[in-house]
């Protein structure tokens, strides 16, 4: 059945190409208010195509913010399974504009690859799968599973009321499986299976001393410096192994199996070293660089500051410093707690003469892991290969998906992460753009993982 479909898509590459262009064109950037005209446009750009592929029930929901759109197909019937397809229609701001090469909202091909904002992440994904079930619709009349569309307008601003919704319409949203392309490959034409997401929690230290900056030559030696304590604070967090010193950090954290130790060394690798100019990489002792990016926990200062920072010198004992951190978690680990034990560390570890705040970061995730040899999983991976033409690679990802824990907290159903996108795309960058390659091969992929599916 898959062979219609198929050469519907490449005989109209074309138009299709056109209309992602036309999808691509809008500035839905969700995090400007200046821009909420064109976040409404992209949402009504979804409306409608959902309209043209004949599904029903169709809404574009207003939430407190930007809308959400859904809508169902159920011509599949009854005997065929429901899966809920989850994207995002917004972007990221395309700042700064003088390192565009190309308009960011008027897409440009350009050596295979298609420049514009969005194209990778999350549009051109999207719209992927709207233009297979198109290519199903022209072909067959029907689809070859059920499906519920949710496609939100917030995930570049942490999804502020996807999980309010998901939670109160749980019926809605119900379905056998869920599939999400919201992410990418271990490299070009490489096709890769993500079975594993971090999770995500942090918190900001604030230590304060003198209630003004004080001269550093009438009060050095009397008071203590909130700079020095907050490093000896943060000093205390990780040691030269690069193991957390947190008290009960690692508890309950699933360990690697050798069988995933084993998966993870068939993916290929990033050249660390290469990539970021490092001289050298440090990870935690007794696994390598790409087993802890992608299944041990993490520790990272993301931002420091107090005192003085303009240009020569200021002899001043600042009044205050702040630390921004945040933690990548996996399987066993729960936000909330990781919070309190980081909080209990500093707490414990603040240095006599200073105050402390911790601020415990509002929008936290857990970790999500998938069995590799799930049957939807398989399935995806066989279908990558046919399309792909290499073997599939399986890997986790250090990064973080929220909506993915809140689907499987709230529903319990399993979640395939079928993305097409690549290392080179220049996600939330200047030039973000997509490889027309994972464009075709991807909904190749889609049409084949869609048969296997209903031929279950």
């Amino acid at each position: 059945m898959s062979e219609k479909a198929i050469a519907y898509l490449k005989e109209n590459r074309s138009n299709l190409l056109e209309k992602m262009n036309e999808f691509l064109s809008i500035p839905s950037v969700s995090t400007d208010s200046e821009y909420k005209q064109d976040v409404e446009k992209a949402a009504d750009f979804l409306v409608a195509y959902l309209e043209k592929l004949q599904f029903e029930k169709i809404e574009k929901m207003e939430t407190a913010g930007h809308p959400l759109v859904y809508g169902e197909y159920n011509g599949a019937g009854a005997d065929a399974p429901t899966v809920l397809f989850y994207g995002h229609y917004d972007v990221q701001p395309a700042d700064p504009l003088e390192q565009w090469k190309s308009e960011p909202f008027s897409p440009e091909v350009r050596d295979g690859r298609l420049y514009a904002r969005g194209s990778s992440d999350d549009k051109g994904q999207v719209f992927m799968h709207l233009a297979v079930f198109e290519a199903y619709m022209e072909t067959e009349g029907s689809l070859p599973v059920n499906v519920k569309v949710c496609i939100e307008g917030e995930e570049e601003i942490g999804s502020e009321n996807l999980y309010e919704i998901l939670h109160e319409q749980k019926d809605k949203f119900q379905a056998d499986f869920a599939v999400i392309s919201d992410s990418g490959m271990v490299a070009k034409n490489q096709p890769t299976i993500l079975y594993g997401l971090k999770g995500f929690t942090g918190i900001e230290i604030t230590v304060t001393g003198p209630d003004h900056d004080l001269h550093s030559g009438m009060y050095g030696g009397a008071v203590r410096n909130p700079i020095m304590a907050l490093s000896q604070i943060l000093a205390s967090m990780k040691d030269e192994n690069e193991i957390i010193t947190v008290d009960g950090f690692y508890d309950g954290v699933y360990p690697l199996t050798g069988e995933e130790r084993e998966l993870m060394k068939k993916a290929p690798g990033e050249d660390f070293v290469a990539a970021t100019g490092i001289p050298e990489t440090a990870s935690e002792q007794g696994y390598t660089p790409q087993e802890h990016t992608m299944g041990r926990p993490t520790f990272e200062i993301n931002g420091i500051y107090g005192g003085y920072q303009g240009e020569g010198t200021k002899t001043i004992i600042p009044s205050e410093a702040t630390a921004k951190i945040t933690c990548r978690l996996v399987p066993g680990q729960d936000p909330e707690r990781i919070q309190q034990l980081l909080e209990d560390h500093v707490l414990k570890h603040t240095p006599s003469g200073v105050n402390v705040e911790v601020k415990k970061e509002r929008l936290s995730a857990k970790a999500y892991k998938v069995e590799p040899d799930h049957p939807l999983i398989q399935k995806a991976a066989e279908s990558y290969t046919k399309a792909f033409g290499k073997e599939t690679v399986y890997v986790r990802m250090g990064g973080s998906i929220p909506v993915v824990e809140w689907i499987d907290a709230i529903y319990k159903m399993p979640i395939v992460l079928l993305g097409f996108g690549t290392p080179e795309d220049r996600l939330h960058s200047p030039n973000e753009s997509f490889p027309l390659d994972s464009f075709d091969r991807g909904m190749e992929t889609l049409i084949y993982y869609w048969d296997k599916v209903r031929a279950n």
